[in-house]
């Protein structure tokens, strides 16, 4: 097959022109039965009066001669031989002196020979601008078809996918099943005076399956259904995107009813006139025909356009206004029973051993996509085959999706003793802050095996889907986040590099709580910053800055204290446990792995720290719960709802009370019982300037 394609190809061709153009330049320039021979020979048989005739070629250089009869040399009787430059004097003589007539000859160049030197250079010049063209346009003879539009029509022997082949997104699937009955049965919509919508446009993060989405609508429309890409309109040529844009709708319109779908389509309709130096003008004139082909003087009936992109932030306003793009739908990770119907959809056909509950591993892959979660089906899959397994177990599972989110396991590489407990005191410090703070996620596994980039990992994980996040949980983040790094000062007395992610995230958590969410105590609820900059200026310098430098340096001191109080309450934690926190780095040296059971038996003497109390200058806080729905109340025995009716809370404030009551004996116990730690007294020095009182 690959054999065939070459002689099919053109350079192949091209080479055979060569070659047979070479060949007619050698017949052409032949010596005429000549043989070459010395030049001492021809001389010796000059003066032998051997030769009958000669001729001297002056611009060649070259004598010929033809021998007497009976005479020859090697084995020729007629001969030829070079000369250099100005020798042609000394065998004009030696001719003289032989009695041999000759005459002096000026050659011509063939006609055809000299056509082919002048004509032959611009042919292959063309022939490779040809074929660079021709490759340029993706073959088949469209050289000069550069304003044709490539796309591509889904044709009925394509495979088809349907929307029995898409879980998660059933919102998505709702809309655009209305586009369908719409193509199936116009009149049923137009008897209301119902309008088909002219553009959908779907948006969400990478993985979540908007093409997946456009895939299904080809295969359920049973209308022409043509696919291209945003970059396909992108070229090197003036004006040939806008001339794309006018034949894939004249295509369509030809066809109508029918769907364009345009994936990627921020690559040709991103905002005009962003970035430092304007606009690009080739992507703007491709985008204003966009525009017009999509609702402008003429009416465009019967062509529905479809576009996917990751980036609607960064799209034409032009372009996202109703009568083009009417219905924008969102395409977002899946939830709980999404995640469950999406690991069912690429279970099939797989054999799964009778103890897989996929809904188990839903809960295990929070915040995953729907592409995330067919790599965890076929990384098990490979497992499975790798270990020549006949089915796949729920541990290959667990183990596929610790590949996914951080790598697989570098088995390879060695790691003394010393960092091995490093990294397992880091690690316990997560795990052992995390399940002391009341808001934090319980955690699943904790492992010192080396994945990726990281020495080991500790994974918490959420029990049900959230959206929101308190700041009493932020501040726990931040804690079990700078657990690791106050377990290595503890422990060793210096920190590692190890904590160097820890912080960063501890840091832009911090931050944000500060400039963009108003969770700062001294600031208030104010947000600090605008990133609503060009487009193309980037993430730094589209960032506006619109506070004082007094105000930065109070968001800087916002963001140390919040730092600071998190990294404080992790080391009180680590202290009052420490003996835990050993148990546990003896049991996960010896383990590498400890799972969710086996962190239960080890702190089955940690106590939940108590609720963190929020108390602000501006408002002091109400004691009134919130109000109780149905569901709740029917939960709840008599006395307790009358309790909460008659005391107004008392219920809820006594508990309270006596949680913060006992929370303030343990920590008057742990500040009785805990060394003084070295590291804060020198920060809150650093923080406060010369002559303030803290």
């Amino acid at each position: 097959m690959n054999l065939r394609r070459t002689f099919r190809g053109p350079i192949f061709w091209v080479v055979l022109a060569i070659l047979v153009v070479f060949g007619l330049l050698e017949v052409a320039t032949a010596g005429g039965g000549y043989k070459t021979v010395p030049l001492p020979k021809i001389e010796q048989a000059i003066a032998s009066h051997q030769v009958a005739d000669a001729n001297m070629l002056d611009k060649e250089q070259v004598i010929q001669v033809t021998l007497a009869d009976g005479h020859s040399i090697d084995g020729a009787t007629k001969v030829q031989s070079n000369y250099t430059l100005h020798y042609d004097n000394v065998l004009d003589q030696e001719l003289k002196e032989g009695g041999v007539d000759y005459t002096p000859k000026v050659s011509h160049p063939n006609l055809f020979v000299s056509l082919l030197e002048n004509l032959l250079p611009i042919i292959l010049i063309i022939a490779v601008m040809f074929f660079l063209l021709n490759q340029m346009q993706g073959g088949g003879g469209r050289v000069m078809q550069f304003g044709k539009a490539r796309a591509k029509l889904v044709s009925k022997d394509t495979p088809k996918t349907t929307f029995a082949d898409v879980a998660g997104a059933d919102e998505a699937i709702e809309e655009l099943q209305e586009i369908k009955e719409f193509l199936e049965n116009p009149a049923k919509f137009q008897a209301i005076g119902a309008k088909i919508p002219k553009g959908v446009l779907l948006y969400g993060p990478p993985g979540t399956g908007k093409t997946l989405l456009a895939r299904a609508v080809a295969g359920e429309a049973g209308v022409p259904f043509y696919s291209i890409s945003g970059s396909d309109f992108v070229e090197m040529f003036v004006g040939v995107g806008a001339s794309r844009v006018r034949d894939l709708f004249e295509q369509a319109k030809a066809n109508a009813p029918a769907i364009v779908f345009v994936d990627e389509i921020d690559a040709v309709g991103r905002h005009r006139g962003a970035g430092l130096g304007g606009g690009h003008d080739e992507r703007e004139q491709t985008l204003n025909q966009m525009l017009v082909e999509m609702d402008g003087f003429d009416v465009n009936r019967g062509v529905i356009l479809i576009a996917a992109t990751n980036r609607p932030d960064i799209l034409d306003p032009a372009l996202l206004r109703p009568g083009r793009f009417d219905r924008q739908i969102v395409v977002d990770r899946p939830d709980l029973e999404g995640r469950k119907a999406i690991l069912g959809v690429h279970a099939k056909g797989k054999p799964f051993a009778s103890d897989v509950d996929l809904s188990i591993i839903a809960r295990r892959t929070p915040g995953f996509t729907g592409a995330d979660l067919a790599n965890v089906i076929n990384e098990a899959a490979l497992l499975t085959a790798r270990t020549d397994a006949k089915q796949i177990t729920t541990g290959l599972l667990e183990e596929s999706i610790d590949r996914v989110i951080a790598g697989p396991m570098r088995k390879t590489r060695v790691m003394s003793e010393k960092e091995k407990k490093v990294t397992a005191y880091h690690e316990g410090g997560h795990a052992l802050v995390a399940w002391a703070l009341p808001n934090t996620d319980p955690v699943h596994k904790i492992s010192i095996i080396a994945r990726g980039r990281s020495l080991g990992h500790t994974l918490v994980l959420p029990e049900e889907d959230k959206y929101n996040q308190t700041r009493s949980e932020m501040m726990d983040m931040l804690a079990y986040a700078l657990g690791g790094r106050a377990a290595e000062e503890l422990v060793f007395h210096e920190p590692t590099t190890g904590a160097s992610n820890d912080i960063e995230k501890a840091t832009a958590t911090a931050r944000a709580m500060v400039m963009t969410y108003g969770m700062s105590e001294k600031l208030g609820p104010l947000k600090f910053g605008r990133t609503e900059g060009d487009v193309f200026l980037g993430r730094d310098l589209g960032h506006e800055r619109d506070f004082s430098e007094e105000v930065a340096s109070m968001i800087d001191d916002e963001v140390r204290e919040l730092i600071e109080r998190a990294h404080d309450e992790a080391w009180e934690i680590l202290v009052q446990y420490r003996d835990v926190l050993d148990d546990m780095v003896l049991k996960l040296l010896d383990k590498e792995t400890l799972s969710k059971s086996d962190l239960a038996e080890i702190f089955k003497s940690v106590d939940k720290r108590p609720a963190r109390q929020i108390v602000t200058a501006r408002k002091a806080p109400k004691n009134r719960p919130p109000v109780l729905t149905p569901a709740e109340l029917a939960l709840m025995g008599p006395k307790d709802v009358a309790g909460l009716t008659n005391g107004n809370g008392a219920r809820a404030k006594s508990g309270n009370g006596s949680r913060s009551a006992a929370g303030s004996r343990s920590r008057a116990n742990r500040t009785a019982k805990t060394p003084e730690k070295p590291t804060p007294a020198k920060r809150t020095n650093r923080r406060q300037a010369p002559g303030t009182t803290a």
